[in-house]
């Protein structure tokens, strides 16, 4: 008798052919051969000198890897260093460092929260939100996008601990997030408030000290902030920033942080260096802001699609995910690089380009990106063949 546990897969395989939506790893060589607009390096310094040296110093004094938890051996004074700086830069009291933005969003959400409570979760947000929910145990309200009375009339119906979460900007289509009625709306409920700042971090705020920094935010009480190291700061990694106790409970409290080994000081080292030049070239920020604008504005006065965006993030509507798919593809034949968002990526079903605007990009290959989307833009018979 045969037994073949995993033929369902193939199934699911053609089920994703057939829609379009059939992903597949693209390895790059060390030496970019495309222009970049796919990645998340907003201020141009993954590749920094400064920054690739202050990871590979970090590495030969500290070894390639953590070596443990974080509680165990895996936490060093570059680890303490690092949440010393972020906390002072972003206006927080204190910070923790975790393994990515991914583990980041689990530990807080997991940690504060909890049978019993509430969070309430913008239709909009990042998956690792999503599963940061769904691992909590607590009752999840998801609302529609963007939208503070659908928040205050979810609190409304709970009595007992509660938080409402969202992203600072939103990574499919680059929209922010309205923080100060959404602050407003927890504080007459008693309610906390979780920002996840990852397209914020470095693009937004007072030389890019982030969304919240913007909105005068930043160190409240009830207000805690996720991020990423490895878009602005061009590293790899996470942190939660908040007051000291609310760190100090997720020491004590977040799976994500004490069952993981902590990260390697390279990344630790390399996000140090980012957070230097940051510092010291403020004008970063807001170079990243005009990029992006930039991007916007022309692509929309050629007669495709687009969302004004609020940071870094450009989104570009496709007319079906086929159309994205191949939108991508062309481009990058043409020596381009972009994302491509289908379902399901995106909660609304609509398949897009998405655009990275970094600081580092020059007029003529601002041009050139433009040229590049609109020169393979799919035409509209094609769209309604697929």
């Amino acid at each position: 008798m045969s037994f073949a546990p995993f033929d369902w897969i193939d199934a699911e395989a053609r089920r994703r052919a057939a829609a379009g939506l059939v992903r597949t790893l693209r390895p790059r060589d060390a030496e970019p051969e495309l222009l970049d607009l796919a990645s998340n390096d907003y201020l141009g310094l993954t590749r920094h000198p400064e920054v690739t040296a202050a990871a590979a110093a970090a590495a030969h004094r500290w070894g390639a890897g953590a070596t443990g938890s974080r509680l165990v051996t895996g936490s060093t004074a570059l680890h303490a260093e690092l949440e010393r700086e972020l906390a002072a830069f972003c206006g927080f009291d204190a910070a923790l460092v975790l393994s990515s933005g991914y583990a980041a969003n689990l530990a807080a959400l997991t940690a504060l929260s909890g049978r019993g409570s509430l969070i309430v979760s913008d239709a909009g947000n990042h998956a690792s939100i999503v599963d940061g929910c769904r691992l909590s145990r607590a009752a999840t309200a998801v609302v529609p996008h963007a939208d503070p009375e659908a928040v205050a009339k979810a609190f409304g119906a709970h009595d007992g601990r509660a938080l409402a979460v969202t992203d600072s900007v939103f990574s499919v289509d680059g929209d922010a997030a309205p923080l100060p009625a959404l602050a407003g709306i927890c504080r007459s409920a008693n309610a906390a408030l979780l920002v996840d700042d990852a397209h914020g971090l470095g693009v937004l705020g007072d030389g890019g000290r982030g969304a919240l920094a913007a909105a005068g935010l930043a160190g409240g009480d009830g207000v805690v902030a996720t991020l990423t190291l490895s878009k602005s700061l061009g590293s790899q990694g996470g942190a939660v920033l908040g007051p000291a106790r609310v760190i100090d409970h997720l020491v004590n409290t977040a799976r994500t942080f004490i069952f993981d080994t902590g990260l390697a000081p390279a990344s630790v080292g390399g996000a140090l260096g980012a957070l230097g030049v940051l510092r010291r070239e403020p004008e970063r920020a807001a170079r990243a802001r005009e990029v992006a604008i930039a991007l916007y504005t022309r692509l929309t006065a050629a007669g495709l699609e687009a969302v004004r965006p609020d940071a870094a993030v450009v989104s570009v509507r496709a007319p079906s995910a086929d159309a994205a798919v191949r939108w991508a593809a062309d481009c990058r034949t043409a020596g381009m690089a972009v994302g491509c968002f289908r379902p399901p990526s995106v909660p609304d079903g609509i398949s897009r380009l998405r655009l990275t605007a970094r600081a580092d990009l020059t007029e003529e290959q601002i041009a050139n990106a433009v040229a590049t989307i609109v020169a393979t833009a799919p035409r509209q018979a094609d769209a309604e063949v697929s």
